[in-house]
C-alpha cells in the first residue's frame, strides 16, 4: 500500500491504546475514555510551541479565495468562471472589488503574478501585507511527485494517485493521516507522540475544540476535547444528581474508586483521570482574561479564543508543545458559491486575524502557528451557480515565526485544460482542477521542523516525506522560521 509504511508506526502502542479504550467501555460520556499515555517523546522541548491546524470542511474554492489579479490571469479566470470581463459575473469576483484586498509580496512573482484575497479576507490580507502571513499556493495530497502526463497514464505501480480523489470523507482523512477514511493515526498525533514527555500532563499535548477527528490521533497521544466554552464535564460528578447532592457524591465515589475487579478498576482510574483533567482545564482558564476582541456569530473565532485562553493557560497546564484544531464547514459550494463564500471567509479571516492579535497580547505570536486545511479545492470551471470537487488548492499559514508577505510553491496558470499537448500547462487535470504542486507532506513537513521534529524522526511523522526532495520538491518549503 502506498500511503502507509506500517513499519515507521508503533502498532503495539495503537493496540495498547485500542485495549485501554476498550476497557474504559462506552458506558460514560467520551470524557472519560480517555486512555494511559505513556511513551516517551523523542525530543525534549524548553520552550513553548503549538501548532494550530484550521480545517474547512467541504473543500474550499480556491480561485475565488487567493484570486489571480493581473489582467492577463485575471481575464482568464473571469471567461472560465462565466464573467464578462473585468466586471466580472457568473461566479467570478469582479476585479474592482479585490483592490481593498491586493497582496503585495516582498518578492514579485515571476511574470507578473499578482494576487488578491477574497473581498470579506481583509483581516487576513492585512496579516499578510504586514509580513504575518503567507500563501501555501497549490498544495494538495501526493503520494509521489506527479506530472500531468504520469497521472494521466496508466502506471500506477511508478506513480500511484491518492485513493479517491474528490471523495469528501477520504481527501480529509488524507489530508488528516496520509491515509483514506478509517484511518486511526493522524500526521498531528504523530506530532503529539513525540512531544508527550516534554508536557508535564501529557493529555493537554493534543486538544480538539471541533470533536473528534483523526488529525490528532497519535499511538500515544490522544485529542483531549473541549468545547468553545471550556472543558467538557462530567455532568454527574460535576452537578447534582436529581437534584440531590447526596447522590453525586454516591456516584462520584462508585465511579473513582479503586476495585479488586481489573476491568472495574481501569474504568474508575480513567474516570478519575477525567475528572482531575476537567478540573485541571477549568482552574488553569479562570486565570486567563483576554483584552483581545474575537468577533460574534462566529463558531470559528469562538473556537480560536478557547485555543487562546488555552495556550495562556500553559503553564498552568503544563504544556511545552501542543497541537489543536479547529474547524468551520459549509464549503462544499456546488450552488449559491457568489452568496455564501463571502460569510465564510470573513469568518475565517476576522477569527484567525483575532486570534493573532491573542496571541500578540499573551507574548507568544512567534510560538504559535495556524494553518488552514480542507478537503480538496475546487474547479476553476463554473457548473452553474458554484464549483465542483477539485484536488490542489491554496493555503494560509499565520504566525510571528511565518516568513510572511510571500508566497511559496508555484503560481499554476489559469486554464481549464488537460490537453497533454499544452506543454506550459503541467498543472491542470481538466476543469480547472489543480493537480499539486506541493504535497500535503512538504507542507506539514515544514510545520513539523519548526515545532522540533528532526529529520531522523519525519518519515515516522509523515510517512510519504522520504518519496520528496530536491529543488522542484523540497522537504522545507521555509515559510517558517527555524
Amino acid at each position: 500500500m502506498h500511503l502507509i509504511q506500517p513499519e515507521l508506526h508503533t502498532r503495539r502502542a495503537f493496540l495498547r491504546r485500542s485495549t485501554q479504550l476498550g476497557l474504559a467501555g462506552t458506558a460514560l460520556p467520551f470524557a472519560l475514555n480517555l486512555a494511559a499515555i505513556g511513551e516517551a517523546a523523542a525530543f525534549n522541548a524548553t520552550d513553548y510551541k503549538a501548532l494550530v491546524c484550521v480545517f474547512l470542511y467541504g473543500g474550499n474554492d480556491y480561485a475565488n479565495t487567493v484570486v489571480t489579479y493581473d489582467d492577463d490571469s485575471y481575464n482568464r479566470y473571469a471567461a472560465i468562471r462565466g464573467g464578462a470581463g473585468q466586471a466580472g459575473g457568473g461566479i467570478a469576483i469582479p476585479k474592482a472589488a479585490l483592490a481593498e484586498t491586493l497582496l503585495n509580496p516582498t518578492a514579485p512573482l515571476a511574470g507578473g503574478r499578482q494576487y488578491a484575497l477574497h473581498p470579506a479576507m481583509a483581516g487576513m490580507a492585512n496579516l499578510f501585507n504586514t509580513g504575518k502571513a503567507a500563501v501555501q499556493l497549490n498544495v494538495g495530497p501526493l503520494i509521489v511527485p506527479l506530472t500531468r502526463a504520469q497521472y494521466s497514464g496508466s502506471n500506477r505501480a511508478l506513480y500511484p494517485v491518492p485513493p479517491k480523489l474528490f471523495s469528501h470523507n477520504d481527501q480529509q482523512s488524507i489530508w488528516q493521516s496520509s491515509s483514506p477514511e478509517g484511518s486511526t493515526v493522524g500526521w498531528g498525533g504523530n506530532l503529539g507522540d513525540l512531544a508527550l514527555s516534554s508536557n508535564g500532563n501529557s493529555l493537554f499535548t493534543c486538544i480538539s475544540v471541533t470533536g473528534n477527528a483523526v488529525f490528532l490521533s497519535g499511538d500515544s497521544a490522544l485529542s483531549y476535547q473541549v468545547s468553545s466554552g471550556g472543558a467538557i464535564a462530567i455532568n454527574g460528578v460535576k452537578s447534582s444528581v436529581y437534584g440531590s447532592t447526596a447522590v453525586r457524591s454516591a456516584l462520584t465515589s462508585l465511579i473513582q474508586q479503586p476495585s479488586a475487579q481489573v476491568l472495574e478498576n481501569e474504568y474508575n482510574r480513567i474516570t478519575t483521570r477525567a475528572v482531575t483533567a476537567e478540573s485541571q482545564i477549568t482552574s488553569g482558564l479562570a486565570g486567563v482574561t483576554l483584552a483581545t476582541a474575537f468577533p460574534g456569530n462566529n463558531p470559528l473565532a469562538d473556537q480560536l479564543k478557547m485555543v487562546a485562553r488555552l495556550i495562556g493557560a500553559r503553564s498552568n497546564l503544563g504544556a511545552k508543545r501542543q497541537v489543536f484544531m479547529v474547524s468551520l464547514g459549509g464549503f462544499d459550494l456546488h450552488d449559491n458559491l457568489i452568496a455564501q463564500q463571502p460569510i465564510l471567509m470573513r469568518r475565517v479571516s476576522e477569527a484567525m486575524a483575532a486570534f493573532y492579535d491573542a496571541t500578540v497580547e499573551l507574548g507568544v505570536a512567534d510560538k504559535v502557528t495556524a494553518f488552514t486545511a480542507s478537503d480538496f479545492g475546487r474547479t476553476l470551471n463554473s457548473n452553474g451557480d458554484g464549483s465542483d470537487h477539485g484536488w490542489g488548492s491554496h493555503h494560509f499559514m499565520v504566525g510571528g515565526a511565518v516568513k510572511g508577505k510571500a508566497f511559496y510553491g508555484k503560481a499554476p496558470p489559469v486554464s481549464n485544460t488537460n490537453s497533454t499537448t499544452d506543454a506550459a500547462d503541467q498543472w491542470h487535470v481538466g476543469q480547472g482542477r489543480l493537480l499539486p504542486s506541493t504535497s500535503v507532506d512538504q507542507y506539514a513537513g515544514t510545520l513539523a521542523k519548526w515545532f522540533g521534529v528532526s529529520n531522523t524522526e519525519l518519515a515516522g511523522v509523515l510517512p510519504n516525506l522520504s518519496h520528496f526532495g530536491g529543488a522542484d520538491y523540497p522537504t522545507d518549503m521555509g515559510f517558517i522560521a527555524a
